[in-house]
């Protein structure tokens, strides 16, 4: 009957397997959930105390929130804006992260900060390793552009660029793909990169008071059981007096939608462990890979089927 369903053609191109994880897939996890200023400066300097403080608290894997070294707003990303690719000179705010990286010997998915290139502006999310390589950057693809009548209107698209791709890179903790904030409201971002055989998948956001009490913690679940994956996501810590109000919540979800470790809404750090052993065992006793109709739907890899084809 399988061979009828055809399950390996639901993926095109088919599902790679996840890399055997560096050093038996058990790792610390910190999610740093910053609290953040209109002092790019001091949320600089803050950032770097947190990640010391993790680091010394045994994390291997540290994540920190969408935006945290400035005010989430569109009259805010130009004015804090960083040239990434000119060099750390340029870009404070990546500098502190690959040496603190270096430094700790940590794998650091830095968040996002408002990004300018080439006479754009972007949301990016930048990946180091643990010798302070930018290993990969992340654009977000899907913008925030949202109107809930008397709660909350938002257009990021008003300012920002979207990217163009979504991003995965192997480390030092295994092989994570990368979302920032909105991007976990798509489901096929998160099919594309368990189907890339991504570990882990990380989420820095900043839902707000509307979104987040309603969704947040549900579309962590959802993506992790869909994909049989972990989820972290990490926020900025509230305050109640900004003009973009931060639900918070930081969570790590396990790949049976289990609650790992959360936090509430203050300025806080959560350490928790992340074991991918259980991810194959929940695999193998749910096959779910095995039994996708491939004979009814296929999920297309636009970016990995064009160098599949070449």
């Amino acid at each position: 009957m399988a061979s009828v369903f055809r399950p390996e053609t639901a993926r095109q191109p088919p599902v790679e397997r996840p890399p055997t994880p560096p050093n038996g897939g058990r790792y610390k996890i910190a999610l740093c959930q910053l609290a953040v200023t209109p002092d790019k400066e001091r949320n600089i300097a803050h950032a770097r105390s947190v990640i010391e403080a993790a680091a010394d608290n045994g994390a291997q894997l540290i994540l920190l929130p969408e935006i945290w070294n400035c005010p989430y707003s569109n009259d805010s990303f130009p004015v804090y804006a960083e040239d990434i690719d000119a060099g750390f000179e340029a870009s404070p705010s990546s500098a502190m992260l690959s040496n603190v990286a270096r430094e700790k010997k940590l794998t650091i998915v830095g968040g996002s900060i408002p990004e300018r290139s080439n006479g754009h502006l972007y949301n990016t999310c930048c990946v180091f390793d643990k010798d302070g390589e930018l290993k990969a950057k992340h654009r977000k693809v899907h913008l925030f552009d949202i109107d809930i009548p008397g709660k909350i209107t938002f257009k990021e698209s008003d300012v920002l660029t979207a990217g163009d791709g979504p991003t995965i890179v192997d480390t030092d903790v295994g092989r994570i793909g990368v979302g920032i904030c909105y991007d976990i409201r798509f489901p096929e971002l998160a099919m594309l990169y368990a189907a890339r055989g991504a570990h882990i998948i990380c989420y820095p956001g900043a839902f707000n008071m509307t979104t987040g009490p309603a969704h947040w913690e549900l579309l962590q679940k959802a993506r992790a059981v869909d994909n049989q994956i972990y989820v972290a996501t990490c926020a900025p810590a509230r305050d109640p007096s900004a003009g973009y109000i931060a639900w918070g919540h930081s969570t790590l979800v396990g790949p049976f939608g289990q609650i790992v470790a959360t936090t509430e809404h203050e300025q806080t750090t959560v350490i928790a462990e992340i074991d991918y052993s259980q991810t194959e065992k929940i695999r193998l006793n749910m096959p779910l890979e095995s039994q996708r109709r491939g004979d009814l739907y296929n999920l297309v890899d636009v970016t990995r089927h064009a160098s599949h084809k070449t």
